[in-house]
Parts: C-alpha cells; structure tokens; sequence
C-alpha cells in the first residue's frame, strides 16, 4: 500500500509540473473576421459566430452611445461630468479619478481610447443611463438595434461578467458602425496619446504605429477573454474592418490582424455582412401620398462638406428604390457648440417615400432620420 501511494504521489507532482508549465493545458482557441468597410462584404472569418467575451471591446459600444448623445445635443464635449464612488472604485485599468470630481466629457472620451479607464466608463455610463445597470441596458438594446444578435453587455467596461458576450462578427458591425455613424469622432482613435492633468498616457494599439494605414479602434484583454482587438486600415481609398479574440499574448493577437487586415486590403470581397439596401415589404402603394411638403432623410452629420457629399452620394448609389435616383443631395451646415457640422441629407421625397427609405437604411445598419424639407431648401433644390 505505501509502494501504491508513493507511485500515486509521484503521478500528481508530476502532473503538477505539466500544469505549471502549461504543457498538458487546453490551447485557446480564437475568432477572427475581417470585412470591407464600404459595403459590409466578409473577406474572411474564422468562428466568427462563437460566443467570446469582450474584454475591453466593450468599450466601443460605450463611446458608441457618448457619441450618439454628443451629437443630438444632449452633452458637449466640454460639460462636466460627476464621479461617483462607485466609479471611482473600479478595478484598473484606471484613470484615478476621485469620488465627488468631475472630469469633462472629452477627458472621458480620450481616457477609454487610449488608457482603457474602467473608472472613466462607469463615469460615462452613470452620467447618461442614470446607473451603470441601466446604461447596459441601452447598450444591449443598441447592439441588438444594430444587427449585434450574439451581443449582451452587462457594464460599460468590459470587467469580468459571465453574462457579457459578443462574437467577433458583432464586433466587426460595431466597429462599422462607430466609423459609418459618426466620422466626426471617429478620428478620435488614431491618436496615440493624450494627457490629463500634466501625466500623459500612450495606447495600447501599437499597430497604429507599426501598420501602415492603420487608425483604430480599441484592444481588451482580460484572463477570460484572452487578447482581443478591433482595429481598421485603409489604403489607396480601401477600408477595411477586422476583429480578433482569444488570442494567448499580444504579439499573436497583432500578427493575425495585421494578416488579417493585409487579405482584406488585397482581396475581393466574398459575401455581406450586412443586407442589401432594398425595398421593404409595405402593403400600400409607395407613391401615393396627399402630404404636398417635401421632405428627405438626414443621413449623418461631417466635420467637413467634402466627407458629408462624398458620404451622401454613397448612399444614393445604394439605395435600391424606385424613387431613390430622384432625390436631391442637400449638405446643410450647422452650428455645434462653436464648431460647425455639415449634415448630409437625401432631399425630394413625400412623407411616405422618406419613411421608407430611413427604414430601409436602418435594415441595413446605415443611420438616418426622416426631415422636412424647409422651405429655403426647397427654393434652393429649384433654382439649381
């Protein structure tokens, strides 16, 4: 008996050894997906639908929220946001900033693209939703909104959540989504470093340095999750989108999105991520209508009148309507705090044609509002 307990002992240290040094351990297995940012096409993907999660990446859907909130007014850059106590005792990675301060919006902002703030998010999130659990809620619901069927979110940061789950194909139509909707931020995630109250901070994405073309988004990591990283190049007017998860160290991680983005940036595309802009299925007539106003649909708002036009013609080109090609491009400049935006608009529609136009947009993860077309508009559309 003493021989069979010695030999037994034997056995588990050695197992012990094995386990240390991560020999007899299950490989992590990875997600990837890389698509063409203009039309949605999947260029190549791997277990791009299995559950995963986020990490960090969840970070993306708070900024995609901030935003939103930016541009209908509902903050500004520079208000001040509170710290509340729980905010402030989040895990790091952190900012460090303290129950009762505050910290404007924009510091927030730049605090989790480039330090990855854990403590500016929840920040972020109480200051919109109230609380971070109803925050969650919305970001839950936007992701669905989207197209992000696999995606729950649980909190604003990306901690350790059993419940929070995403696949790397909803992060690629995040990530399509944060570029498409708001280009006036979206230059936001190629800086590379920013600093608050006089330390400076330096991201986490060396590929911005290292890759040529290469401008965004954010990387996470938890030891659930494993390396993840969404990140977007573009190269002799091609943008491309990729995302990849579970990776064992940063040096793969990089490697295969770097390959990753090098196929994309070479290949043609092999099939949508997202549905063609077609005619949904209404039961009255599209043309009839006894509404005499014009009106059009607002389709993004631009930090120039080039990238607003340029956007605007896109669209046109897109929309598979029978009416679409009557439409008129309309870029209408706007004030913003003391900045100016340019709101790109499809103009020259009946009520009932731009309704159905916006909803066909939205089927395909585009944004847009239904406007009216006021009347300095209309006279200005006739006399071109």
């Amino acid at each position: 008996m003493k021989k069979i307990n010695i030999h037994l002992l034997g056995l588990i240290a050695l197992v012990a050894v094995f386990l240390q040094s991560g020999e007899v351990c299950a490989k992590r297995t990875t997600s990837s997906i890389v698509i063409d940012a203009l039309s949605g096409d999947v260029i190549a993907q791997h277990n791009a639908d299995e559950l995963r999660y986020p990490a960090s990446l969840t970070k993306l859907m708070t900024l995609y929220l901030t935003f939103n909130a930016l541009e209908r007014g509902d903050i500004e850059l520079d208000d001040e946001l509170k710290v509340s106590r729980f905010a402030a005792n989040r895990e790091p990675s952190k900012l460090g900033v303290k129950a009762g301060e505050t910290i404007k919006v924009k510091d927030a902002v730049m605090a989790l693209i480039i330090k990855s703030a854990n403590d500016c998010a929840t920040v972020l999130a109480e200051n919109l939703g109230g609380s971070e659990a109803e925050f969650a809620k919305m970001m839950t619901q936007t992701a669905h909104d989207l197209g992000m069927k696999n995606t729950t979110f649980k909190n604003a940061s990306g901690l350790p959540n059993r419940q929070q789950k995403t696949t790397a194909r909803d992060m690629a139509i995040l990530g399509s989504a944060v570029y498409h909707h708001f280009p006036e931020y979206y230059d936001l995630f190629s800086a590379t470093k920013f600093t608050y109250k006089g330390k400076t901070y330096y991201t986490h994405n060396h590929l911005l340095k290292k890759y040529k073309g290469a401008d965004g988004m954010k990387t996470g990591y938890t030891s659930a999750a494993g390396y993840n990283i969404v990140t977007s190049a573009e190269r002799d007017g091609r943008r491309v989108i990729a995302v990849t998860m579970g990776h064992d160290s940063i040096k793969s991680r990089d490697l295969k999105v770097a390959q990753l983005m090098n196929k994309g940036l070479k290949a043609q595309p092999a099939h949508r991520i997202y549905a063609k802009l077609e005619l949904p299925s209404f039961s009255e007539d599209i043309t009839a209508s006894g509404d005499n106003h014009l009106w059009g649909i607002q389709i993004g708002a631009f930090s120039n009148y080039i990238k607003a036009r340029n956007y605007a013609l896109n669209i046109q080109s897109e929309i598979h309507l029978p009416y679409a090609q009557k439409t008129e491009i309309n870029v209408e400049p706007a004030s913003k705090g003391s900045a100016i935006v340019y709101r790109a608009q499809l103009v020259g529609l009946a009520k009932n044609e731009a309704d159905k136009t916006c909803y066909s947009l939205k089927k395909a993860n585009k944004s847009c509002i239904v406007v009216e077309v006021s009347d300095s508009q209309h006279i200005a559309m006739v006399n071109k």
